[in-house]
């Protein structure tokens, strides 16, 4: 797993708090800040270490570009707030407005991308823009094999997740907020049909509002409670390099493979197209919902059966609050990467990029995504248990799309007025009869 910034935990549980999130990655940790800049009673409970998961091993893209239309206005808050951050949080959290090109080698590649910009792009008055050949060309110079066109986003950005998260989440505990690691939740205490309270393997914080930001242990959670929540997991691998010089500077995505530089001097690469989506018991179970999204990206999604299935059959789906729970046996998910799909990214991006050639992997890692039916996230109240909201099911879009979650998430529970319409991350969607389905991404 990538090296994080390590964040100090406190040390005497509160008997109460007025809000308790659970989960330390960027959407529990966004959440929890934005409470505690309110002046509110809030605590963080993370089973593991603050973004030990994705939260850490995402590619690190703050990207409105080739977004679902329902996440639009959200990414564009998320990235006002990314230019604060570092201000926010009192430290150096990597974001830059570096620019996002989705370079094309086709014309059917090009007119995909440019049916995007035309639905999307132009209505929501993105700076995107679709480039032509000469132009994409000299964007992202020095490929052996010329490019078609490109679709471009000169102020989509980049920003280190394995700094940024932990340094939000110190600013959480400046500004009043407790935050405590290696502190599972095992679930729930209610009383007349609401929220009262969560109790941690250390103990019960009574409270008024709870908040699941779990990532991919969301599901499992719910279930223990009789809520469903249809939620599978999905694993990208990823690289990073020792520092090079190539005079590349923007993020890029073409050719079978996606690269953005990094502080320190490397840059994180990836596969253009693979993931893996382990076969897992919830895999049956969920089979339908998932279907259409699966038929939408076949392509790029590798099916395995192997020891995840085991390993998930093997995890109990109930226990009881004073029993010792999944979240305490696994304490942070950490599968290997998939080297064959790392081993060609990297040799297209040689001969593509030939400044590329001499470049030094130093690191390879692989994280578990948490995807929902749509792929946009879950970012809403739960009616069936008043005072239990959930922030997850974001499939891969979260690390941008954090600190505006957090924001939403935080105006949810306290009953602000929301910063863009909640309703297309809505729980219910799910099961009212809106049968949600994903919109073509790119």
């Amino acid at each position: 797993m990538p090296a994080i910034r390590t964040v100090a935990s406190d040390e005497a549980l509160p008997r109460r708090a007025a809000v308790c999130v659970i989960g330390g990655g960027v959407a529990g940790v966004t959440t929890a800040l934005e409470l505690a800049e309110r002046g509110i009673d809030v605590v963080l409970l993370e089973k593991g270490e603050i973004a030990a998961e994705q939260s850490s091993r995402n590619w690190g893209w703050c990207r409105q570009m080739g977004r679902d239309p329902r996440e639009i206005p959200l990414i564009q808050i998320s990235l006002r707030l990314w230019d604060g951050m570092n201000a926010r949080v009192g430290g150096e959290t990597g974001f830059t407005r570096c620019g996002i090109i989705y370079l094309s080698e086709t014309e059917a590649e090009l007119a995909a991308k440019n049916a995007w910009y035309e639905n999307n792009a132009r209505p929501a008055g993105l700076s995107t823009r679709m480039v032509g050949a000469d132009e994409a060309n000299a964007l992202q110079p020095g490929c052996t094999r010329p490019w078609k066109g490109a679709l471009y986003t000169p102020d989509d950005g980049r920003a280190e997740p394995f700094v940024a998260v932990p340094l939000m989440a110190e600013a959480l505990r400046r500004k009043g907020g407790k935050l405590f690691t290696r502190c599972a939740v095992r679930g729930l205490e209610t009383k007349g049909g609401r929220v009262t309270g969560v109790v941690t393997e250390k103990g019960a914080i009574a409270c008024d509002s709870v908040v699941l930001a779990g990532g991919a242990w969301s599901r499992r959670f719910c279930h223990n409670m009789g809520i469903e929540l249809p939620q599978l997991t999905v694993v990208n691998s990823v690289m990073r390099t020792a520092p090079i010089d190539t005079g590349l500077s923007r993020s890029c995505s073409g050719g079978g493979f996606t690269f953005r530089k990094r502080r320190d001097g490397g840059y994180t690469v990836t596969h253009q197209h693979y993931s893996v989506a382990d076969i897992v018991p919830d895999s049956f179970r969920l089979l339908g919902a998932f279907l259409p999204a699966l038929r939408l990206d076949w392509q790029g999604l590798r099916l395995r059966l192997g020891k995840r299935f085991v390993d998930e059959a093997r995890l109990r789906r109930r226990w009881a609050l004073d029993e010792r729970s999944p979240f305490e046996e696994v304490r942070i998910l950490d599968p290997a990467p998939v080297n064959d799909i790392l081993d060609e990214a990297a040799q297209r991006l040689k001969e593509y990029y030939p400044a590329f050639a001499p470049m030094q992997v130093a690191e390879r890692w692989a994280g578990c995504i948490d995807a929902v039916p749509d792929a946009v996230p879950v970012i809403s109240g739960v009616d069936a248990l008043p005072g239990f909201h959930l922030c997850t099911g974001f499939s891969g879009h979260g690390f941008g799309l954090g600190p505006g979650a957090g924001k939403l998430m935080a105006e949810i529970v306290t009953g602000e007025r929301p910063c863009v319409d909640p309703s297309p991350f809505r729980y219910a969607r799910f099961f009212d009869g809106s049968n949600p389905r994903p919109t073509t991404g790119l």
